[in-house]
């Protein structure tokens, strides 16, 4: 004959089961890192956005209307001006992103009012003197 007969390897010389999975796990730990963690980020960051949407938000939909929030009517649901008396109800998840957002009523107003009065502060400890002295400290 001319074909000798192929003989199977002895096992001991495979050279183990660990070694022929470790690219694999190496496949598996690069796409983790560079897939799978960063859209689960921007997945969070986005719920978050959508949690905070409130009235008088203007805001993008996903088909590129942009309005503003008149009314939150549920977890799923939004009332949003697009024109001068034109309301469309929107799903929340279709929101693709918060162009300006509002201050809440209660705290706005609030910090308003400490503004006037610091600013009000802050000009009657203004130096008097001018020129040097007032840079300087002197009277």
């Amino acid at each position: 004959m001319f074909i000798s007969p192929a003989f199977a390897q002895d096992a001991a010389g495979a050279g183990g089961g660990f070694a022929s999975m470790l690219p694999l796990v190496l496949i598996f730990v690069v796409f983790y890192f560079l897939l799978i963690r960063p859209q689960q980020k921007k997945m969070k960051q986005h719920k978050d956005m959508l949690e905070a949407i409130r009235r008088g938000d203007k805001v993008v939909c996903g088909g590129g209307i942009i309005g503003t929030v008149t009314k939150v009517n549920s977890d799923d649901e939004l009332t949003m001006e697009i024109a001068e008396g034109v309301k469309v109800k929107v799903r929340r998840s279709l929101v693709a992103e918060i162009v300006s957002k509002t201050e809440p009523a209660d705290s706005g107003s609030d910090a308003k009012s400490e503004d006037k009065k610091d600013d009000a502060e802050g000009a009657e400890k203004a130096p008097k003197a001018g020129g040097l002295k007032g840079l300087l400290g002197g009277k």
